[in-house]
């Protein structure tokens, strides 16, 4: 028997307690738990950022890679940014007690579906301290209970911001076991909690495909998966290419290992030299490495570049830094083609002038958002008006793309009756 066989059930079993307290806990005593973290994490700003710098330190040490080491990093404006996105989520109207549907039926039954908390959650996440508040506020939001557990290279940050989330709990009221901040590095407590099916009802990776590929593979428990983040942009015959030219930089650029960035640029090849001229060096400048199939080395070429050929594993890779994957294509639909080939079904963009082709784009493209003419880094729960966001889904059912508060709710039937029998 693992000797954290216990400490897991223990979690589980406070969790599920204080989701039932939860479930009934009217809506504005959970806003003013969310306003009083805001205020803590305010407060205790100091304290966190000293904690994160520690931690950063020993990443280092151990030689964590850049695009880690980004996630890992807070300072004053990303901790503000954390305060306001649990204030952000505080001010979302109450999920729960919403009726979805309803109708009486012939027999005078009266039905009504109303959205009601998942339950717990578990959230297993890697590097980013902002996840602990993200998570935490979008869970008491939808009274929900939930267990976190971060990454040890984070542990410090996490231990302190765990203390902020307690703190606010027991000042409004609520049971702290209503967040559960999971201190203990050791692998082997996280599948004894995968395992904890009669207590969690939902798990939700966040980090690495090795991460989440190792949690789906034990967890008992239903996993909400973001296994990559291979975005493309396909700039098409009729685009405009100055907008083309600030979507691939903003993709790319603005934050590379974000899983929102893009890996893949895929050009129509009526547009692909002229459009090559005009990014090529705004990318370079930036320090972007371009890897290309051949008919772009040869546009390169002509320019007086030389880049680097593009391998067979390339379009299939989630570099997460400044690596870029560039490709021609005779047509619209073999751009289709190329990314439900090579994606991984987060999201893709195209910039075009035809909304026909638009349409079709969004039609034929299978991934969780679909965007025509924007940048694939607005895909984020912020940005789409869910508040924060506990992560982005790439699986079909129960919720996909930014999950927020809609996708951690369910709903039971509410059936009032007259002493109606079955005949």
């Amino acid at each position: 028997m693992s000797p954290f066989q216990d400490t897991a059930q223990r979690l589980g079993q406070t969790a599920r307690q204080a989701s039932r307290e939860l479930a009934t806990a009217p809506g504005g005593q959970r806003d003013q738990a969310l306003l009083t973290l805001a205020r803590l994490l305010r407060e205790k700003s100091a304290n966190i950022l000293a904690a994160n710098q520690g931690d950063q330190e020993a990443a280092r040490a151990a030689g964590l890679s850049p695009a880690l080491l980004d996630r890992l990093a807070l300072n004053p404006t990303r901790l503000e940014a954390m305060a306001k996105a649990v204030e952000t989520v505080a001010a979302l109207p109450d999920p729960l007690g919403r009726i979805r549907t309803g109708w009486r039926r012939p027999n005078g039954l009266q039905l009504s579906q109303v959205t009601i908390p998942l339950g717990v959650i578990l959230m297993i996440y890697e590097s980013r301290p902002n996840v602990t508040s993200d998570a935490a506020s979008l869970c008491l939001k939808a009274g929900n209970a939930c267990i976190l557990r971060g990454g040890r290279e984070a542990r410090e940050s996490n231990r302190v911001i765990g203390r902020c989330l307690a703190d606010s709990l027991v000042e409004t009221g609520l049971s702290p076991a209503a967040v559960q901040v999971v201190e203990n590095p050791d692998r082997e407590l996280v599948n004894q909690l995968l395992g904890q099916d009669k207590y969690i009802d939902l798990v939700i990776p966040r980090g690495g495909k090795g991460l989440i590929q190792a949690v789906d593979s034990i967890s008992r428990i239903p996993v909400l998966r973001h296994l990559d983040g291979i975005c493309s942009v396909y700039v098409d015959l009729s685009a405009d290419l100055a907008m083309a030219e600030a979507i691939v930089l903003n993709a790319k650029i603005s934050r590379p290992a974000a899983c929102n960035s893009i890996e893949t640029l895929l050009l129509h090849k009526d547009i692909a030299d002229k459009f090559l001229a005009q990014v090529l060096p705004g990318l370079s400048r930036a320090g972007v490495e371009i890897r290309g199939d051949p008919a772009v080395l040869a546009a390169a070429n002509q320019l007086g570049l030389t880049l680097t050929p593009a391998s067979a594993t390339d379009w299939d890779t989630e570099f997460g830094s400044l690596i870029l994957a560039v490709g021609v294509v005779d047509c619209l639909e073999a751009a289709i083609s190329h990314i439900n080939r090579h994606g991984s079904g987060h999201t893709d963009a195209i910039v075009t002038s035809s909304r026909q082709a638009g349409t079709l784009f969004q039609q034929g493209v299978d991934s969780s958002s679909v965007m025509v003419n924007a940048s694939p880094r607005l895909a984020d729960g912020f940005e789409y008006g869910l508040g924060a966001e506990i992560g982005i889904s790439t699986n079909r059912l129960h919720a996909r793309g930014p999950v927020g508060l809609e996708g951690l709710t369910t709903y039971k039937w509410l059936v009032d009756g007259e002493g109606q029998l079955r005949v």
